[in-house]
C-alpha cells in the first residue's frame, strides 16, 4: 500500500478498503501497483478541491474505478459498449445534466462519462432540481476532472464551453454544443438548457444507434 503523510486513521482505513474492492474488481486486468497509483492519484485530485475530507477516500475510489475502467477500454478490455465523454467546465451543470439523460435513456446499451477542466466543488442544485423534474437524479454524482486515459477510452467527446481547455486528440471525435451555462441560474432558467440538452442527447442516440428507454 502506497505510504501517505497528513491523512487520519479513519482516512487511512477508507483508502485500505477502497483499494481491497478495486483490487478484487481488477484482479485480472491490472496489477496492485497500478490500482493503488490511480487510487492515490485520484485522491490527490479531490484533495486539493474538497472542503470535506471524510468524503474523499469515497470520490476518490468512484473515480479510480471510472478511470481502471477506461485504461481497461483503451487496452482492448472493454465490452464494446460506446462510450460518450461529457466536457465543461465545472462539471456541476451542463455536462452532468448530458450524463444523466444519456444514462437514463441508453440504459445498459452505452456509457457517458463527465469531467470539468476546472471542477467545481459540488454540481448546480438548480441542475439537480431540473432533472428530478424529469425523474432523473443526478444528486449522487459529483464534479471531477477529466483524465488521458478516460478521453482516449471514449468513442465521442462533447464538449460545452471549456474552449481550449477542453483536450484534443487526433482521430477523436468532438461535439461542440453551444449551451447556456446554468450556473448562477434558477430552476426556471436551467429548464430550457436542460430540454436543449435532452433534445441533443437524443439526437447523439440516434446517431449512434443506440435506442432510447
Amino acid at each position: 500500500m502506497y505510504q501517505r503523510d497528513g491523512l487520519t486513521v479513519d482516512q487511512r482505513l477508507a483508502l485500505t478498503t477502497a483499494a481491497r474492492r478495486l483490487r478484487d474488481e481488477f484482479t485480472d486486468v491490472f496489477g496492485t501497483e497500478t490500482i493503488e497509483r490511480f487510487l492515490h492519484t485520484s485522491y490527490d485530485q479531490f484533495a486539493a478541491h474538497s472542503t470535506i475530507a471524510n468524503f474523499l477516500p469515497l470520490l476518490a475510489e468512484r473515480f479510480a474505478r471510472q478511470r481502471l475502467h477506461a485504461l481497461a477500454r483503451v487496452e482492448g478490455h472493454g465490452d464494446g459498449k460506446p462510450i460518450v465523454l461529457f466536457l465543461c467546465v465545472h462539471n456541476a451543470g451542463r455536462s452532468q445534466m448530458a450524463m444523466g439523460f444519456f444514462q437514463h435513456l441508453a440504459g445498459e446499451n452505452a456509457l457517458a462519462w463527465s469531467g470539468g477542466s476546472e471542477f467545481a466543488t459540488q454540481i448546480n442544485p438548480a441542475a439537480v432540481a431540473s432533472m428530478a423534474e424529469r425523474g432523473i437524479d443526478i444528486s449522487k454524482e459529483f464534479p471531477k476532472p477529466w483524465t488521458e486515459e478516460i478521453v482516449r477510452a471514449a468513442d465521442v467527446v462533447v464538449t460545452m464551453g471549456c474552449g481550449d481547455a477542453c483536450p484534443v486528440y487526433p482521430g477523436k471525435r468532438y461535439l461542440d454544443w453551444e449551451l447556456d451555462d446554468p450556473a448562477g441560474k434558477g430552476v426556471e432558467d436551467v429548464r430550457p438548457i436542460r430540454d436543449e440538452i435532452e433534445r441533443r442527447v437524443r439526437a447523439l442516440l440516434d446517431e449512434l444507434g443506440v435506442p432510447a428507454n
